[in-house]
């Protein structure tokens, strides 16, 4: 559901969505903070409400890979050392986060990623173009666990039908989740849309694919005897 507001005038103002994330930046380094000012130009994309040509942004043609929400950026710069063949976009609102990813692609001369610091739905509706990803990832998003709070969980059903306007037909969608509900959520309410085939086939989960890496976010997770859900889905 969304929050619906009247205006002054008597009329009704646009639905507010709902979003999935609350912006807790936290403390942001020096060394993050200065890498804004020394790396943004090369690795940042600006949001401009505008249609990217990332044929132009990269200086290639090369397959695109989506990742929303990095968090620290660990798999991000992983994939992208592992995958030189493949460009790579990812978004995330929190700047610390982004801060230290714009240090790590500096110090890995990572030419092939580029990095919004922005809300992922808005850059989805506005900045990418029908069928310009050949891959969107996205993994361990806030779970929002307390039963009121599912409403702000990323994967919903008019996410997925978002997705499947921007990844190219027969592109990948791959999710991972340490949080069984969410897991069941998600396998639910991707099976039941038809732009997605499960791989692993129907009510069926996947095995974590060579492409993601553990992280260290996950390590913690699984010592601490949480299990972890794969799920990858083709555009039909």
């Amino acid at each position: 559901m969304h929050d619906i507001e009247d205006v002054q005038d008597g009329t009704t103002a646009p639905p507010r969505r709902i979003r999935s994330f609350v912006l807790r930046q936290g403390r942001i380094t020096e060394a993050q903070q200065r890498a804004f000012s020394a790396h943004w130009t090369s690795f940042g994309l600006a949001y401009t409400g505008a249609p990217r040509d990332l044929a132009a942004v990269f200086g290639n043609n090369r397959p695109v890979a989506l990742e929303i929400g990095f968090g620290n950026g660990e798999q991000l710069i992983w994939g992208a050392q592992q995958e030189p063949q493949r460009n790579f976009i990812g978004i995330e609102v929190h700047r610390p986060g982004v801060g230290r990813v714009l240090n790590a692609l500096a110090a890995a001369a990572a030419g092939n990623v580029r990095v919004y610091h922005h809300d992922a739905v808005e850059v989805l509706q506005h900045e990418l173009t029908p069928a310009c990803l050949d891959q969107v990832r996205i993994y361990f998003p806030d779970p929002w666990h307390k039963k009121k709070h599912n409403k702000r969980r990323l994967v919903q059903a008019a996410l997925l039908q978002l997705l499947a306007s921007r990844v190219r037909s027969g592109g990948l969608l791959h999710m991972a989740t340490d949080w069984a509900d969410y897991a069941e959520q998600m396998l639910a309410v991707t099976d039941a849309d038809a732009s997605w085939r499960n791989v692993a086939g129907m009510g069926n989960y996947s095995e974590r694919p060579a492409w993601r890496t553990h992280t260290h976010f996950e390590q913690r997770g699984l010592r601490l005897g949480h299990g972890v859900w794969d799920l990858v889905y083709q555009r039909v």
